[in-house]
């Protein structure tokens, strides 16, 4: 059976931001957390992990530890960082594991359009988002 897209979204920034909530709208089960859950199991039920990075400097090893958690396999993981951040830090923390480095200000279609781009690479992680009738009905 496949499951509804689901995005564990990161957010030790604490700022909000309207990603979580506009995904939702697109179909998208999001889950918002603020630090990484205690249970490492946790991570099986998301097809996506998000992590807005507070410090560049330290993305990519965030991006190394993260993989390195127990049940993460091939989940996509997509880094959002401010605007402001240069190529080279972007490289890097590509290099060390996210799969994206997006602006954290990005429009949510773009972000979404990453995400269902790169669900598509990975067969185990197949979703589906509901027609536009169910997602209408679930608001």
């Amino acid at each position: 059976m496949v499951k509804q897209c689901a995005v564990m979204f990161v957010n030790p920034v604490r700022d909000r931001t309207p990603h979580p909530e506009e995904m939702r709208g697109m179909g998208f089960l999001v889950h918002e957390i603020t630090d990484w859950p205690t249970d490492p199991a946790a991570v099986r039920d998301y097809h996506v992990v998000v992590v807005r990075v507070k410090d560049i400097e330290t993305a990519p090893m965030l991006a190394a530890r993260i993989r390195a958690k127990p049940h993460f396999g091939r989940r996509l993981l997509i880094a959002l960082v401010p605007a402001s951040t240069a190529q080279p830090d972007r490289r890097a923390a590509e290099a060390s594991g996210f799969d994206e480095v997006l602006n954290d200000g990005c429009d949510t279609r773009h972000l979404t359009t990453r995400i269902v781009r790169g669900l598509r690479t990975r067969s185990e992680l197949r979703c589906v988002l509901p027609p536009p009738e169910r997602r209408s009905s679930a608001a």
